[in-house]
């Protein structure tokens, strides 16, 4: 969830804010980055003791668990992501994917995009740290990370392992959030009645939550902070009276003593218990997702003074109560005051509804950047605000979480069960964060070897310790996450390889630049009025699909563009730094190659405003006459042209302005023989002899300069002005993907069955690039990986 506009430039690109806005910025972060964190005390307790609180003799054991609660969360989000993981921000995006980015550029491991380009590193926010002299260390690991082919897969299959888990987590945190919120229904009315009501209750609110989606959250965005802050303030409220009024000396348990009497006794169940006490750190991703959307500094704040005292006060409160109250329930809601019992329940709802859609929003924006990066199928993206940046609403995605959300709700029906679901996918998404952390420290920040190792050997431990008692749950509810979390990453891989597979194809089944010359000056092909625009994922050379269309059709356009629309390894680009574009073949074919860079956290514009900008990039880059004089920062010297950055802003205060209108234009009226033949066919009242047609009108405004523009310039411009007039067509490639024969059975199962069923109930090229259906013309072919 986004709470910044869209200008374009990042809060973390700001280098100084003042107090106020990062205060505002801190306040609004409780609402967006911690409504899952601070929802967490209503069912830790009541998961860790799952088997029942008659099996704890001593307060030992309360003890032991209160203290591994604080020191959990003191080490893993206090030190390691407030302090540590925050610093790794991606021009001031994070999540795995910017960690991920960081080492794609950095070092030659990247794996998701096959058609980069040296041009693509001249990107302001392409900041790839520099250092004269790698330490030696530092240099083998790079080294062999560039070597090994199958180190690079490794490292991509983790970045997909843990998107594939933050995704499940996006099915799990609804359904336990809103449930354990309702069950304190359970002290407020009847055993019969409660029965019949929390599940129909629960999935009530789950449906309603994800009908919703579609409208966005900028709407009601302000409310989320103070629920979020009203809920804090109730349990740290809760929590003081319950420790001055059962147990004041229950502080003495945060010693880490009480974790080793805990563990003393090797009893399965008590490793099988921390299971449940991981979950008091659920949520701690979201500060780093969500980084971009506030400041480190906004988000420091907020957890130190606020949130993490409210949490350790919750924890305290509860074990102060079940220290005093051995052998009854350890839910959250037996340790608050019958008198102010409702208004709990009330406000647990609506942070339970504030912290669930905060996930469902991360995960659509988990998705998005997927399928910015081809890891995940083409799908419908909604922006649900033209204001805030990053509000996306992906409606398959929507339902299907819906349905595997009630799924799990109704088919669990325990909020035990989805605690141990629930745990596995965060384990595994920290376990994820800090091995791609450790390779940041060397490969980005080039700090010694012996510090990443010492970070993952800490870090890595605690977590993997969790992580084996998470799989000690596996039977009791982990398998199902594990289950998802597969589906999720065979589905994301094979898209991938299929992808990665098909560009390889296109790739070696170009055509070569001397078939164009040599159908010679001419062409010997027919011209029609307009521009065509053949899209490939090719950055050089001629598409297979469009020597496919000439052979088949003879003709087309008098102005012929070839688009490559791609993404880049850096979270924005900026809309100066967007279009490169250069020439192919003389400048009499009037044939162009444009390649239109994004981010993957970047919105694709709509086609209208799309085809505004793809024009004048053309029409800037004829008026500056040559390459080298062009409005931009560089040239890239392709394979068979020359690509010049040619510098679109948004205000197009400095290159060529286009301005486009319509005019109604009169049809030619029939003659009288004409309505007389026709009077047997037609009626004559259906005639309309004042009928007019909308034709466009386009006009180049050209900035002020003191160079002369040649005549060939002015002629080129007239000729794409007139296309321009005449319209704009789409021509896509519709490769159809299949192994050669000799392939091994996995490749033809990926290939033939994976991706081939993903491509055909999938969204279409056309959806994906915003192209009106009406003015696109498709290619068929086949093409044998």
């Amino acid at each position: 969830m986004d709470m910044e506009g869209g200008s374009g430039i990042h809060r973390n690109t700001v280098k100084k804010d003042s107090w106020r806005t990062v205060m505002t910025l801190a306040y609004q972060s409780l609402g967006v980055v911690y409504g899952d964190l601070s929802t967490s005390p209503l069912y830790v307790y009541k998961s860790v003791f799952a088997e029942g609180i008659q099996r704890m003799t001593t307060n030992e054991e309360i003890s032991g668990v209160l203290s591994f609660v604080f020191w959990t969360i003191t080490l893993i989000p206090l030190i390691k992501y407030v302090f540590i993981i925050l610093k790794a921000d991606d021009n001031g995006e994070g999540g795995i994917f910017a960690l991920y980015s960081k080492l794609c550029r950095n070092s030659r491991v990247g794996w998701f995009l096959p058609n980069s380009q040296v041009a693509d590193e001249k990107i302001s926010t392409y900041k790839k740290d520099s250092i004269t002299c790698l330490p030696t260390f530092n240099e083998m690991v790079k080294a062999t990370l560039e070597k090994h082919k199958v180190l690079q897969i490794v490292l991509l299959i983790l970045a997909l392992v843990g998107t594939s888990m933050a995704i499940c987590d996006g099915v799990f945190s609804p359904a336990i959030t809103v449930y354990s919120a309702i069950s304190g229904l359970e002290l407020s009315i009847s055993k019969q009645q409660h029965r019949y009501i929390e599940l129909p209750l629960a999935c009530f609110i789950l449906v309603c939550l994800f009908a919703l989606q579609h409208y966005g959250t900028h709407r009601v965005g302000f409310l989320f902070a103070p629920v979020v802050i009203t809920w804090l303030l109730c349990i740290s409220g809760v929590g003081l009276y319950n420790i001055f009024y059962w147990n004041p000396q229950v502080y003495k348990a945060l010693s880490p003593y009480y974790m080793y009497i805990f563990l003393k006794k090797s009893q399965r169940g008590r490793w099988m218990s921390l299971g449940g006490i991981l979950l008091c750190i659920r949520g701690s991703e979201a500060m780093f997702a969500d980084l971009g959307h506030f400041s480190q500094l906004s988000i420091k704040i907020a957890f130190t003074s606020f949130l993490y005292p409210s949490l350790v006060l919750a924890y305290m409160g509860q074990a102060a109560y079940l220290s005093k109250h051995h052998g009854k329930a350890v839910g959250f809601y037996e340790s608050v005051p019958d008198s102010i019992r409702w208004p709990v329940i009330v406000i647990a709802v609506l942070a339970a509804i504030v912290g669930s859609q905060a996930i469902i929003t991360g995960t659509f924006s988990i998705i998005k950047q997927c399928y910015a990066l081809n890891c995940f199928p083409r799908v419908k993206i909604v922006h649900t605000s033209s204001r805030i940046r990053g509000q996306v609403y992906i409606p398959e995605v929507n339902w299907i979480l819906m349905v595997l959300c009630l799924a799990v709700t109704i088919g669990f029906r325990d909020t035990t069960l989805m605690a141990n679901a629930s745990g596995l996918a965060v384990i595994t998404v920290m376990l994820t964060t800090t091995i791609l952390m450790s390779l940041v420290m060397i490969l980005c920040w080039y700090q010694s070897v012996l510090f990443a190792i010492c970070f993952i050997l800490f870090f890595g431990t605690i977590e993997a310790l969790y992580f084996v008692a998470s799989l000690m749950r596996f039977f009791n509810g982990a398998w199902v996450s594990l289950a998802l979390a597969s589906v999720f990453f065979v589905i994301m891989y094979t898209w991938h390889y299929g992808s990665l597979m098909k560009y390889e194809s296109d790739f070696h089944n170009k055509v070569p630049l001397d078939w164009l010359l040599g159908l010679g000056p001419s062409l010997d092909i027919v011209r029609v009025k307009g521009i065509g625009l053949v899209h490939t994922e090719l950055v050089s050379g001629i598409p297979a699909v469009f020597s496919h269309f000439v052979t088949n059709v003879p003709a087309f356009h008098q102005t012929l563009v070839f688009l490559c629309i791609k993404s880049v390894h850096v979270p924005y680009v900026l809309p100066e730094e967007r279009f490169l574009v250069g020439r192919i073949g003389p400048k009499e074919f009037r044939i162009y190659r444009c390649i239109v860079r994004y981010g993957y956290r970047d919105i694709h514009k709509d086609s209208i405003e799309f085809e505004k900008q793809l024009v004048c990039s053309i029409a800037e880059f004829i008026r500056s006459g040559r390459e080298e004089h062009a409005v931009g920062v560089g040239v890239l010297q392709n394979d068979d042209n020359r690509m010049t950055l040619v510098g679109i802003s948004s205000a197009h205060t400095e290159g060529i302005r286009i301005w486009e209108d319509e005019e109604e234009v009169p049809l030619r009226v029939p003659s009288p023989g004409e309505i007389r033949e026709l009077q047997s066919s037609i009626k004559k009242r259906e005639l309309q002899p004042s009928v007019v047609q909308r034709k466009k009108r386009v006009t180049f405004v050209l900035p002020e300069s003191p160079r002369i523009m040649e005549r060939d310039a002015q002629e080129e411009l007239a000729e794409l002005m007139e296309a321009r007039e005449a319209g704009m067509s789409f021509i896509l490639g519709d490769s159809n993907v299949r192994a050669k024969r000799g392939s091994n059975w996995i490749k033809k199962l990926l290939i033939n069955h994976g991706y081939d069923f993903l491509s055909r109930n999938s969204r279409s090229a056309t959806n994906g690039l915003c192209i009106p259906s009406a003015s696109t013309l498709e290619v068929r072919m086949v093409c044998h990986v």
